[in-house]
């Protein structure tokens, strides 16, 4: 018959059957359709630095980056992530073989995985975990194994042993981000150090995501799993300019390590988008350099908009984890009399006007993440008073 297929197999590659649309978009769809303010993605509601915006227009209307750039990204970005790497954590990487510019930080995980990973290999992921971290092991044909944070006197803390025990003799990479999108933690250098000699110990490559790495608040601090014993010449760091600089829509984010690792990422992204964001690449390139008070006051404008936001979610009867670092709060919503975060969450904008994203997305044991509730606080401060107020009339 005309139309019909020869054969039954499903359109979608079975490794990509379990992933449908992503929770972000049902969510914010939601909120449009509803009004509501929109607490779910993870995206500014105010642009960046007017300079770094500036930047970007003058190198359009400078004809730099119009056309295709150059395929491990323009040298100038290159540089600069050199120089920030150096500059900040004492790593000093050639920018011309060991820095890939990438089209944001998911690409850059994706490549990374796709170059790894085999079919067959075992990748050991923190969870939660950002959701596109499932679907790039998927696509390697990889195994996912999950090691899960649990709360522990008001945080979420990684279990050294059961992370220890996960590895086995199948475990080719392990898949680190700190700080910790959705939980808000920030592993620590015993931790960081555990992890390290673990890697090394065992010959394991590691992918760490440090896209919140300049959102640290209350004396935490950012440490790359990079600058350990060990480490440097197995470790491929992924950074971004999205969520440092407020420019979400920019999808400027890179890779760092060494030749030979970014060498076999690079292979993978070259077909993948090939080059992208190239204007913006330049633009990047100056913000890399702003003076350190950029960066206090970035963390500073975020860590008042996390009070507000954590103040609100407690007076409304959520049990909140503050966060460590990143711009979002997870909560718990069983002090509320629920236990089903899709189903709070799918009713929350009738009932409050505010929409955000059930952390179970980001388990492989739905159950253990069936009452966290994740919460955004990227947004102006009086958006988030705004926030406050319906949820504590629910």
């Amino acid at each position: 018959m005309a139309g019909m297929t020869s054969s039954a197999r499903p359109h979608l590659n079975r490794r990509l059957a379990e992933f449908g649309t992503t929770i972000f978009a049902e969510m914010s769809a939601l909120a449009t359709a509803t009004g509501s303010i929109n607490l779910g993605q993870g995206f500014p509601d105010t642009d960046g630095p007017e300079e770094i915006r500036e930047a970007a227009v003058r190198a359009l209307r400078d004809g730099r980056g119009n056309q295709y750039p150059p395929g491990p990204g323009v040298p100038e970005l290159r540089t600069a992530i050199a120089a920030h790497q150096r500059r900040r954590y004492g790593l000093a990487y050639d920018p011309d073989t060991e820095v890939l510019v990438t089209a944001g930080a998911t690409e850059a995980i994706a490549a990374a995985l796709l170059a790894l990973v085999e079919p067959g290999d075992e990748v050991v992921a923190l969870e939660p975990y950002y959701d596109s971290y499932a679907a790039s092991i998927a696509m390697a044909g990889g195994r996912r194994v999950p090691v899960t944070l649990r709360p522990h006197e008001g945080s979420f803390r990684l279990d050294l042993d059961e992370l220890r025990a996960a590895v086995t003799g199948r475990t080719r990479l392990l898949l680190i981000n700190t700080p910790h999108n959705p939980t808000g933690t920030v592993l620590t250098r015993e931790e960081l150090a555990a992890i390290a000699e673990l890697a090394v110990e065992r010959d394991l490559l590691v992918v760490t995501d440090e896209v919140y790495e300049h959102l640290v608040f209350d004396g935490a601090e950012h440490l790359p799993l990079a600058t350990f014993p060990g480490m440097r010449e197995r470790t491929v760091s992924i950074g971004s300019a999205g969520k440092t600089y407020s420019f979400t829509g920019w999808k400027v984010g890179w890779v760092t390590g060494s030749r030979e690792l970014v060498g076999a990422v690079r292979a993978v992204k070259q077909f993948l988008t090939y080059v992208s964001s190239g204007p913006f690449q330049y633009a990047v390139a100056e913000a890399l350099s702003l003076p350190d008070a950029y960066f206090e006051e970035f963390r500073a404008g975020m860590r008042a908009r996390r009070d507000i936001l954590a103040e609100g979610l407690t007076a409304a009867g959520f049990e909140v984890f503050r966060p460590a670092g990143t711009y979002f709060v997870t909560t718990d919503i069983r002090p509320l009399g629920e236990k089903d975060g899709f189903a709070f969450c799918r009713a929350l904008p009738e009932r409050a006007g505010v929409v955000a994203i059930p952390n179970a997305v980001f388990y492989d044991d739905r159950e253990a993440g069936a009452p966290f509730v994740r919460f955004a606080f990227c947004k102006r401060e009086e958006v988030l008073r705004e926030a406050a107020e319906r949820l504590r009339g629910m």
